[in-house]
């Protein structure tokens, strides 16, 4: 099977070389003018490059649209046209909705669709990791052949049969993930410290947000944008989490404490269920990640960030569980630190603790009350440039750390998940 990949960029390249790898033929493009840089990386893997797609969609068993989503249905018009007769097509953005809408209005009707969403960054190799395979408009064979292909790069494939189910799911697992861990980045900016030189920041869970935190921002803001913006489910559930957080920030300065506990017994108690199969994250792996050099400083943190978080799943009648199908590293470990958190008596108390009456964490929980404010309503806006550059900013005040922040996540998340 010769496969085409129509844009190259951090997935693109990173998926036609684990192809390349198992054998198969494979050709690409991107703008014309990285074509040079492209053929230096991709020669010694044995992928062409040219300078569009129209030759690759003329000769190609499998067409892989791996743009932008906000491009997708633009770049989809150009070269739909040229599409080999009988030919699988696939697209790798994270949003299903828009791509298949374009994939549907451009594509000829000889095209059997079949798409899919590697659930990873550029910075994880496909090999073991979870991929959502999604057959839209194909016969059998067809499917199979996407089965086989990705069973040779070694993928860990979950078939989904309808790409809505994939979007509501992933405004979970990705979109709102991403508010939560981008709003801490945000209130710490605002609040002018950097966390691991803050004693309410030493710990455990801690360490686990700050340093997916700085993964986050480590990566495009473009992604991110797509993501929250372009999927349909991702409003609502963004909306609710930044309800749960205000609601319940209001309880906190209120000193409300019966109506506190209600509200995060009552989550914990339907997001926690006895009948949830557990994720148990390794204390001592979380303790050992961390930027600080102060460890024995700790203070209490109230860890709004994530009472908000099961409130939110709670009101949306969301089994966080059942979304692992399509989990990303960020959302495992988000899920994983709120089973932490709220399956911890002694930490959960010490939480609501803080969280109403410890007054040297308000203004720092108040900075985070604004920044989820100011993401949910961006999103809510449908404000792609505004996204973007709101992430660029918060960027730029951790570029520094950034890269260390990535390569200690990405060994913290293989830890996590292999002990």
């Amino acid at each position: 099977m010769n496969i085409g990949i129509i844009g190259l960029g951090d997935m693109g390249r990173l998926y036609a070389k684990a192809f390349a790898k198992a054998g198969y033929t494979v050709s690409g493009c991107d703008l014309p003018a990285n074509r040079e840089q492209l053929e230096q990386e991709l020669a010694p893997h044995n992928i062409k490059v040219f300078d569009d797609g129209k030759i690759i969609a003329q000769t190609c068993d499998l067409i892989i649209y791996s743009v932008e989503a906000e491009k997708i249905g633009k770049v989809v018009a150009e070269y739909a046209l040229y599409t080999k007769p009988g030919a699988i097509v696939a697209g790798q953005t994270s949003v299903k909705t828009p791509e298949i809408e374009a994939f549907e209005r451009y594509l000829p009707d000889t095209a059997q669709i079949i798409t899919f969403h590697g659930m990873h960054g550029p910075g994880f190799d496909p090999k073991g990791q979870t991929l959502i395979l999604i057959p839209h408009r194909a016969d059998e064979a067809a499917k199979q052949r996407m089965r086989d292909l990705f069973n040779a790069i070694g993928s860990d494939i979950v078939e989904l049969t309808d790409y809505h189910e994939h979007d509501k799911i992933v405004a979970d697992t990705q979109a709102v993930t991403h508010v939560g861990f981008e709003s801490m980045g945000t209130a710490w900016k605002a609040a002018g410290f950097f966390p691991w030189e803050n004693a309410s920041y030493i710990g455990g869970i801690d360490n686990v947000k700050i340093l997916t935190t700085l993964r986050i921002f480590s990566y495009k803001a473009h992604v991110y944008a797509g993501l929250a913006i372009l999927n349909p489910y991702a409003r609502q559930q963004v909306r609710q989490y930044a309800v749960s957080e205000s609601e319940l920030f209001k309880l906190m300065i209120q000193e409300d404490e019966v109506a506190f506990r209600e509200r995060l017994y009552r989550a914990r108690d339907f997001v926690f269920h006895e009948s949830r199969k557990p994720i148990m994250l390794n204390d001592k792996v979380m303790k050992e990640f961390r930027l600080s050099q102060n460890h024995d400083l700790q203070k209490p943190n109230s860890h709004l960030s994530i009472l908000s978080m099961v409130d939110a799943w709670y009101h949306l009648g969301v089994n966080p569980y059942d979304n692992l199908i399509c989990q990303t590293p960020p959302f495992r470990l988000r899920l994983g630190i709120a089973e932490y958190l709220f399956k911890d008596e002694e930490l959960l108390e010490e939480s609501i603790q803080a969280a109403l009456y410890d007054k040297t964490i308000r203004g720092d929980d108040l900075e985070f009350h604004s920044a989820v404010r100011e993401w949910s309503s961006i999103i809510g806006y449908g404000d792609m440039e505004g996204y973007k550059k709101h992430f660029t900013d918060v960027q730029a005040f951790f570029k520094d750390r950034l890269q260390e922040g990535n390569e200690q996540s990405a060994e913290l998340i293989r830890r996590l998940m292999t002990e």
